[in-house]
């Protein structure tokens, strides 16, 4: 009987080590193994000479984007970082990062929201920053379509406080961080972006035509979606198939242009260095990747290949496809074979501005309909997409 029962348990370990191997080998996914190309490889020698011994700020420290910014500017020896979130974990994990691994860094991580134009002032006033990236922004498309007013508050808003300021304090450079989603907009956060850049590129334009002196140069940086950035699909995907599936995906056509987080803000350097001011730069992002074989491909790597794919439908305001340019943009070249001038339409900095004026009143009153129909107004053509917003579209053209 003891024998019997050993061999039934050892039978029962075979099977299921079998099955472990079979199925359930774990594998370390790396961000380049989804990306059907070689990583982007930059030169950054070039950037030095602009952020060594200088004051840089950068907004949003505490996201993908911020994060990997800072991690990559201390390697050009900055005179300091002021870092500026409005999240106070992510923040702190930030800087106890910097304190175990630069701990002779002069840091300084501030809790703000770059909207508080008083607390802003105050920063400013404080450690006159010379070189920026404004990297804080709402990014994800179905929140925002539900809270279309935040996202004026932040990101046009905060993006017009924050560029302000940096005229006023005679920064250097400003450079903004940009998403495909602003091209041809199919939603509000897509829109909110937009807008922002008309006024950060209208704004280095007026100040070239009124100064005869060195003024603050603007850049805009353009680029799709990051592999592994915060609330993006592959950690959504990644922990669906830790939980053993099914894999979401909202329709079988969707693509994306991907790039990894330390390649984007590689390049963003680079654009920050180029230039004179009101230029939007894009940068090639390769071929777009479909979400589907993105999906098969981490379940793949994941080994755990009998993982379903289930679609769930687009969206609030999502699209099938991104866009790095309007369809009436043209492309310069530049320096870089991988980052590219878009030639978009000028727009009068003083008409803009009256424009934002109404467009921030209909925001405070947090009626959804009315700011969105102010965005339209500036952006014509913002058309939504799977969207309560499409009667405006409607109402639009029958006008």
């Amino acid at each position: 009987m003891k024998n019997r029962f050993i061999a039934n348990t050892l039978n029962y370990i075979a099977r299921t080590c079998s099955r472990i191997t079979k199925h359930e080998v774990r594998k370390e996914i790396k961000m380049e193994d989804l990306l059907p190309r070689e990583p982007i490889q930059i030169d950054t020698l070039r950037i030095a000479s602009h952020i060594e011994g200088k004051r840089v700020l950068i907004t949003g420290a505490a996201g993908s984007i911020g994060s990997e910014l800072m991690r990559q500017v201390i390697t050009f020896n900055p005179h300091q970082l002021i870092l500026i979130d409005n999240a106070e974990t992510p923040l702190h994990d930030i800087k106890l990062e910097i304190q175990d691994k630069w701990h002779n860094i002069n840091a300084k991580c501030i809790i703000a929201d770059v909207s508080n134009a008083v607390l802003m002032e105050k920063i400013f006033a404080e450690y006159r920053p010379q070189y920026i990236f404004h990297a804080a922004a709402y990014k994800h498309v179905p929140m925002m379509e539900e809270n279309a007013c935040e996202s004026i508050r932040v990101n046009v808003y905060g993006t017009k406080v924050v560029a302000d300021l940096a005229v006023k304090y005679n920064t250097d450079t400003f450079v903004m961080i940009s998403t495909d989603k602003a091209v041809n907009p199919t939603n509000v956060m897509g829109c909110s972006k937009r807008i922002a850049e008309i006024y950060v590129q209208s704004l280095g334009k007026k100040l070239i035509e009124i100064s005869r002196t060195k003024t603050t140069k603007f850049v805009t940086t353009r680029f799709g979606n990051v592999l592994g950035s915060n609330g993006s699909v592959i950690p959504r995907f990644k922990e669906q198939i830790d939980n053993g599936g099914p894999v979401t995906v909202t329709h079988p056509d969707i693509i994306r242009y991907f790039m990894i987080i330390p390649e984007a803000c590689r390049l963003v350097l680079e654009a920050g260095s180029m230039g004179n001011s009101g230029e939007i730069y894009i940068f090639d992002m390769g071929e777009p990747v479909k979400i589907l074989d993105l999906a098969k491909r981490m379940i793949e790597l994941s080994g755990k290949r009998y993982i379903k794919i289930q679609f769930t439908g687009l969206r609030s305001g999502e699209k099938l496809y991104e866009e790095l340019l309007n369809d009436k943009e043209l492309t310069k070249s530049t320096a870089h074979n991988k980052i590219m001038i878009a030639t978009v339409r000028k727009y009068d900095y003083d008409e803009i501005k009256s424009k934002l004026q109404e467009l921030f009143e209909a925001g405070n009153t947090y009626d959804q309909m009315r700011t969105v129909a102010a965005m339209k107004k500036i952006v014509p053509e913002f058309i939504s997409q799977n969207s309560c917003f499409e009667v405006l579209d409607k109402e639009n053209q029958e006008d």
